[in-house]
């Protein structure tokens, strides 16, 4: 792709930037995971009220960790922040962002529904569609079989019974009351809201997330000139959502920008302004990841050194 791309022709679109329209996708950006944050900060009221600021900052945080040691530790070290500032278990909080993530894949699920009943994308073959709907369709069975087996975790260790507590049982007599306390304290974390507004708000809250993760590519585009239709914008969602999903797990550097120039060019954009748009795009994300975990670090009483210890501990597996 970079072999493609003609260099004075990409120098011409970024000095043509629009530079105050570049200022939305940073506060695009925070105002995404503000979003998150206030969910998931409903998703906890059960175990303890957290303001929704400092799960914000714990959330830039674990991003800035996963900068430093790029393994997709971030869900770890945010309930790690969470744990050791509101004096609550890890396992407890880890819970709680586990049912956060599978919430979200169900609605990204549904986001895939959308697409494919309102989107128009070249497709001559038909497989970029039907792998759109065998995608959709399992990551939807997969999330929600996740929620039940969570729900039915519980249940069982909080009852005394299952077969987690058992395998507990099997370990070496000065582990089994250390693994049980873990395997009881993650059951609690499996938590859902009890009042019915949090729970629609939690969900409201996932899309909302989604629509403004749609407008990053809006404001790199009205930068440099492109506009897609709504439902465009959406695609790129849902088909970058399982390219980086895809890629992460192959160990693949650099599949969002390609994933993001390909989709693009789906759509007619030039090349150039593609790759544009998809670098100011993932810039905007880590800068403004960087300056505000930083910030909240600093706010909190933890360092840099701090957060790349706690990483590299759990890469190392704790």
């Amino acid at each position: 792709m970079f072999g493609r791309i003609d260099y004075g022709r990409l120098r011409e679109v970024l000095a043509a930037a629009d530079l105050k329209i570049l200022l939305m996708l940073p506060i695009a950006v925070a105002l995404e995971q503000a979003v998150r944050a206030w969910k998931w900060r409903q998703i906890l009221h059960p175990l303890r009220v957290v303001p929704t600021l400092r799960l914000f900052g714990a959330i830039m945080a674990g991003y800035l960790g996963n900068l430093l040691v790029p393994l997709g530790l971030s869900p770890i070290l945010r309930s790690w922040l969470i744990a050791r500032l509101e004096a609550l278990t890890f396992s407890a909080v880890l819970a709680s962002v586990a049912i956060d993530r599978l919430v979200d894949g169900i609605v990204f699920a549904g986001f895939v529904a959308v697409v494919l009943a309102l989107a128009a994308f070249p497709d001559p073959d038909g497989n970029l569609r039907f792998g759109l709907v065998i995608a959709g369709i399992g990551s939807f069975a997969l999330f929600a079989l996740l929620l039940a087996l969570l729900a039915r975790y519980r249940r069982d260790v909080l009852d005394g019974s299952g077969w987690s507590l058992r395998l507990a049982d099997r370990l070496p007599a000065r582990f089994v009351q250390r693994g049980r306390a873990i395997l009881r304290s993650f059951a609690q974390g499996v938590v859902w809201p009890t009042q019915t507004w949090r729970r629609v708000g939690v969900l409201f809250a996932s899309v909302l997330i989604k629509l403004i993760a749609a407008t990053h590519f809006l404001w790199a585009g009205l930068a440099f000139g492109v506009v897609l239709r709504a439902a465009d914008y959406l695609f790129l969602i849902v088909f970058l959502g399982f390219i980086v999903i895809l890629t992460h797990f192959a160990r693949l550097a650099g599949g969002f920008i390609v994933g993001a120039v390909f989709a693009l060019g789906l759509f007619g954009v030039e090349l150039e302004r593609a790759v544009a748009m998809t670098l100011v795009v993932q810039v905007a994300s880590i800068a403004t990841v960087a300056v505000i975990g930083a910030f909240a670090l600093w706010r909190q009483g933890f360092t840099l050194a701090d957060l790349r210890q706690a990483a590299s501990a759990e890469a190392r597996g704790g």
